[in-house]
């Protein structure tokens, strides 16, 4: 990977981290186009970058985020992401198997838009409007919905946001709480893959990771702007539209011969 390859995959990781459309499938198509072979260091890199995206969480929600007089909201998310810990653990190596497969990509993006194209109206009576009212049991469901997500293609945010919506989140509300899963999860899922490959990454790579981070990191601020908005006005159908599109599209394209 080269410093512009590294720049575009970083703010396609900002752009798509939080809307419901998958990061890492979206990571991995641009991978492909790129032309970049798969290597240690690119899935890596795949699963580093998200980090900073991530953090920007933590900037925009800093005061609700860093209230540490809120003990409560920090057990929920111990308990949200322990089902994603125990998971990713347990099945590390068939997940990376995952991220070689632009097919498996397609697959769960044409299906998840689907499932978005309809989500708004199975859930239309949310109870739950405050986060103070999310249970313990409530957060653990949510935390099993977003493991769906190590699959590639099908999205960390959808996953967790209809997560919510099931258990009887406001559309607002499940976005934000998914946000704040999304901290505790991806540090965790960095932090285990950095400790096992960093006797393996180069200074040279080191510098990419740092680059891709900063850049993911001011893509995401944006994107998260836009992303609560845009669901409050209209919902999942139109991320359901692109998915369907964009799934469409890349079966073509393999069927083709066109991506490997």
């Amino acid at each position: 990977m080269n410093i512009v390859q590294t720049i575009i995959i970083a703010i396609v990781e900002g752009i798509t981290e939080y809307l419901p459309i998958s990061s890492t499938g979206h990571m991995i198509i641009t991978e492909k186009l790129l032309g970049i072979e798969s290597s240690d260091f690119v899935k890596t890199y795949t699963v580093a970058i998200q980090l900073g995206a991530i953090l920007s969480v933590v900037v925009l929600y800093w005061k609700r985020f860093l209230d540490f007089s809120r003990w409560r909201f920090y057990l929920k998310l111990i308990i949200a992401v322990i089902p994603a810990l125990v998971l990713g653990f347990l099945f590390s190596k068939k997940i990376d198997a995952l991220l070689e497969s632009p097919l498996t990509v397609a697959i769960t993006m044409l299906a998840g838009g689907i499932i978005l194209l309809f989500i708004d109206s199975l859930f239309k009576n949310p109870q739950i409007h405050k986060e103070e009212e999310i249970t313990n049991g409530k957060a653990f469901v949510i935390g099993i919905w977003q493991c769906l997500a190590m699959i590639p293609g099908v999205s960390r945010s959808a996953a967790s946001i209809i997560g919510g919506m099931q258990q009887k989140l406001t559309r607002s509300l499940a976005a934000e709480f998914s946000f704040f899963l999304a901290v505790p999860t991806m540090i965790a899922a960095t932090g285990y893959k950095l400790l096992k490959e960093y006797k393996n990454i180069h200074t040279e790579e080191i510098k990419l990771l740092a680059i891709g981070n900063i850049v993911a990191f001011v893509v995401a601020i944006l994107a998260i702007r836009f992303f609560i908005g845009f669901l409050q006005k209209h919902g999942f159908k139109w991320f359901g539209i692109y998915r369907v599109l964009a799934g469409t599209i890349l079966l073509i394209l393999i069927l083709t011969g066109f991506i490997k």
